[in-house]
């Protein structure tokens, strides 16, 4: 076992310019810290088995559920079930970071919805 940060844990792009850490990757469970930076989003989608929660550290996050827009602040969290369409987005002037928890692994389990 070892501590992880975004100095150590395997890095990915995602989206324009926005960053992904795998604090945590397993089958069963994932954990990744996400930069966004403002005016970035990511595509509307689901997961057929994997549920979510998104936690704000730094920022505000627009969470798009199933037609509802949720202000996610600071501080705050979102669950997002599986079979749920939603869609994050930057809309703010900051940068947005955040703790994305995946149960089961979220990888390879994404529909885009038009």
């Amino acid at each position: 076992m070892s501590i992880k940060n975004t100095d150590n844990a395997e890095h990915y792009k995602w989206g324009e310019n926005s960053d992904g850490w795998h604090l945590l990757k397993s089958d069963g469970l994932s954990v990744i810290q996400e930069r966004v930076p403002a005016g970035e989003q990511e595509c509307r989608h689901y997961h057929n088995h994997s549920q979510q929660f998104f936690y704000i550290l730094v920022g505000t996050a627009q969470m798009e559920i199933a037609g509802v827009i949720h202000q996610v602040v600071a501080g705050s969290g979102i669950h997002v079930p599986a079979g749920e369409p939603h869609q994050l987005k930057n809309n703010g002037t900051d940068e947005l970071e955040m703790l994305v928890i995946s149960q089961p692994m979220s990888h390879g389990d994404r529909v885009i919805v038009p």
